[in-house]
């Protein structure tokens, strides 16, 4: 619930009584002394969702927004006329629910984008702590770097900003979020170069072989489920005045650790792990941003302006038309890193089923010990490059026979030519 302190300016008075009774609001009118321009100041509460329709209701009756109005959060309201209004806009399909009005989502949205400096500054500190977890392979560290990552007020806002007609919002929220991924890998690829070249890591150390980093390697299509529920949580916590720290955690978990990702990549000279991270990211920033422009219209919020909405759906269908298409671009090569996960499970299953029939029809007793397939190439899907089979056979088992036979089956498996190595460890059974 809210309350509500509107001034009223001069010869609005009557007009302004007259829309707080036919809308059912329990308020109080008190006389403004100051000399200016205003004659009253009016105090009521009202429920969360009514807020926005009286708001509406007082401009038709002259209250502007070069008036005061003051909206402030309320514990408690004790009043039967009260209890009726909130009844009259529960039973409001419209109006129902927690959503808070456009000037609290503006506000709010406003709110959450800090300066530049502190901005800078925390997605600079963020970035660091990321990238130490990342190659101390720390789930709990690149967690940590989470908490602190200011990201989620440039995304809300540059959505806030096109549904209501704010252009000046909007360009603001696009400039720092392009500000924030471009500092937090150029602070990721500083960090981690010195520590390169510091040697404050094992000398030769592959990021690749660390876990954390390599799940931002080979981004495939969840990633997207991951961005929607960020944006769409986050502009839920925004529109209901629901607290928007942790959800802030969930955007940040999209972006930090991946552009921590990119700058590990370029202090370590690896393409791939550029090109995938940098996927994720730009991915990840263009779903929020669409998944939050889409609830925000969904639920209802218009510019202020009625002669303004068309101008706001026109320029919502432009950006979501230029989101889903840089999307879809995006989402072609997430397609082709799942489908080369797919191929890459399937194919490795086929030669270990394969090898196994084919050492049970020598019948030398000769058992698969460990089966690795190596992949390779640019661009998803890779190609089968190399399979190296270890085989447990007892002694005198001819070795090349064995890898004869093995290879034979290994490529008419997979269907193309592929260099087999098969390493024969002399096993004794007592």
């Amino acid at each position: 619930m809210r309350l509500v302190q509107v001034m009223i300016p001069a010869g609005k008075r009557a007009a302004v009584v007259r829309a707080l009774d036919e809308e059912g609001v329990d308020y109080v009118v008190t006389d403004e002394t100051s000399g200016r321009e205003y004659t009253a100041v009016a105090t009521f509460p009202l429920p969360t969702a009514a807020v926005e329709p009286v708001l509406e209701r007082l401009r038709e009756a002259g209250i502007d927004e070069r008036t005061y109005t003051v909206i402030v959060d309320a514990e408690t309201v004790i009043s039967r006329r009260f209890e009726a209004l909130e009844e009259k806009y529960a039973e409001d399909p419209e109006h129902s629910g927690d959503r808070i009005s456009r000037e609290e989502l503006q506000a709010k949205a406003d709110d959450l984008v800090s300066g530049v400096g502190t901005y800078v500054l925390m997605t600079v500190i963020s970035a660091v702590i990321a990238t130490a977890g990342l190659l101390l392979d720390s789930p709990a560290t690149v967690v940590g770097s989470m908490v602190i990552a200011p990201l989620i007020g440039p995304a809300m806002s540059a959505a806030v900003g096109t549904v209501v007609d704010d252009e000046e919002m909007f360009r603001r929220g696009v400039w720092m979020q392009v500000l924030g991924v471009a500092v937090a890998i150029g602070a990721a690829t500083l960090f981690a170069f010195a520590i390169r070249t510091l040697a404050l890591v094992p000398p030769g150390i592959d990021p690749l072989a660390l876990a954390e980093v390599s799940e931002r390697l080979a981004p495939n299509v969840l990633v997207l489920v991951v961005a929607i529920g960020a944006g769409v949580a986050g502009i839920l916590s925004l529109m209901t005045g629901v607290s928007a720290a942790l959800v802030g955690v969930m955007i940040a978990v999209a972006l930090i650790p991946p552009a921590a990702a990119v700058g590990i990549g370029i202090a370590f000279e690896i393409p791939r792990l550029v090109l995938g991270a940098g996927v994720i990211v730009a991915v990840n920033t263009l779903s929020i941003n669409l998944s939050a422009l889409v609830v925000l219209w969904y639920e209802g919020y218009r510019p202020q302006r009625w002669f303004r909405e068309d101008d706001a759906r026109s320029a919502l269908l432009k950006r979501a038309a230029v989101l889903v298409v840089a999307i879809a671009v995006l989402s072609v090569f997430l397609g082709g890193v799942t489908y080369d996960s797919y191929v890459a499970s399937t194919t490795e299953a086929d030669i270990r089923t394969a090898v196994g029939e084919e050492l049970e029809t020598l019948g030398t007793g000769a058992e698969l010990i460990e089966l690795e397939v190596e992949r390779g190439g640019t661009l998803p899907p890779l190609d089968t490059e190399r399979v190296v089979v270890t085989v447990g056979a007892p002694p005198g088992i001819s070795a090349e026979e064995v890898a004869q036979s093995l290879d034979n089956r290994i490529e008419a498996t997979i269907g193309e030519d592929v260099q087999v190595e098969v390493r024969l460890v002399a096993v004794s059974r007592v």
